[in-house]
Order: C-alpha cells, then structure tokens, then sequence
C-alpha cells in the first residue's frame, strides 16, 4: 500500500495526525439541535450553544465538571421549563448524524502510515449516543480501533481551544509540533494550535471539504 500523503504538507515530514471528531469524522448539524430545542420551546437556544461559542454550562458538561443529570437539572433552570430528561437528551443529541463508511475505511488506512489521535470537545450524553450510532453501522463499541489513543474533553477535563489541552497531547506522547498536523473544522481551534507550532488544517465544511478530499 503506497503511503497517502496529505495533499497540502505532502513535502513536510508529517508523521503524526490529531483528528477532531464532530464534523471531520462523524457528520453533524448543529442547527438540528438548536431547531429541536426551540420546538421544546427554548427559542434562543442559539444564543447559549452554537459552533463558534456556548455557555459557561456547555464547558462544564464538556470538561467532566458536572453530571448529565446536573446538566439536565441546570439547563432546565436556565430556560426556565419543564423538560423531561429524555426530551432534553433527544435534543442535544440532535445533531449527531452519521459515520461514512468511506470516512472509517480512509481512517483505517491513515493509520497505518502515520501516528493518528482523536481529540474531541465532547460529553457523556453524547459519547453515548455516538458508540450506538457506530455500533449500529459497523459492530464497534467505540472509535479505539482507529486511533493510536483518543482524548475526550469530558474524561481529561480539558477542551479546545484552550492551550493546555494541545501541550497535553504533545508531552504525554512525546510528539514534536513540527511533525504533527491538527485537522478541525472550527477555527477558533486551528488557530489555538497553530500558536504552539503545530501544522494545522481548517477543515471548511461549508465548502464541501471533507478528510477524504485531503489524502491521496
């Protein structure tokens, strides 16, 4: 098998890739969630979560640093309704699409070439819900059998685009910057790694970009 190269840095010496999941990996739509929130009738969900930004609650379920149940109980009262848990887990869980089958098997492949990390700003509620997605299409529990190793946010109780979480990677596997590329499709991450020294690739999803349009 001929190594595929990265199409933009296939002159550099690449030897690492640090995946986001939601949008590089797993299809999502973010306006699903919000559009089912407002039908529970939250209608500036968008105000309190979208892509670029969220409140100071959406970190704190992301970093581990409250319960599903928490979350449910402050998001309730922060709305100010009476939301069953499992309306609540429906809509958040909204956006959560798919796994390409072409995706897993392009993975698959890189990461036999390269050193490959997931690293996802994510949640107990939706971690769950992602492994039946996966489990469902292609009888995996998790995403272990692609990765050389995954940080979640909510189980190391960092989150991007904090600086901490990227030194992280980059000390506990001994990775040089220089050799590792970081692929998001959220800038505000790109650029948070880029200041370390790290290759980065903005995914522009809008754009029709996808991961299996970078290697060749």
């Amino acid at each position: 098998m001929s190594k595929p190269f990265f199409i933009p840095f296939r002159h550099r010496p690449i030897k690492n890739i640090i995946f986001d999941l939601g949008g590089v990996i797993l299809n999502i739509d973010y306006h699903l969630t919000i559009n089912a929130f407002k039908k529970l009738g939250i209608d500036s969900f968008e105000s309190y979560f979208s892509q670029a930004q969220q409140n100071g609650l959406f970190d704190k379920l992301d970093k581990g640093q409250i319960s599903p149940q928490e979350f449910r109980n402050s998001l309730r009262e922060l709305v100010n309704l009476s939301l069953s848990d499992s309306a609540i887990n429906q809509a958040w869980n909204a956006m959560l699409l798919d796994f390409p089958k072409h995706r897993i098997e392009l993975l698959k492949k890189v990461k036999g070439h390269y050193k490959t990390f997931l690293l996802s700003n994510t949640n107990a509620i939706h971690i769950e819900e992602y492994n039946k997605i996966l489990d469902r299409t292609f009888g995996y529990k998790n995403l272990s059998f692609l990765f050389n190793k995954e940080y979640y946010s909510h189980e190391i109780g960092m989150r991007k685009p904090d600086e901490e979480v990227f030194l992280h990677i980059i000390k506990e596997n001994l990775l040089h910057p220089e050799e590792t590329l970081f692929i998001d499709d959220s800038i505000q991450h790109v650029e948070a790694a880029q200041k370390l020294g790290i290759n980065t690739y903005h995914l522009n999803i809008p754009e029709g970009e996808s991961i299996e349009n970078l290697f060749q």
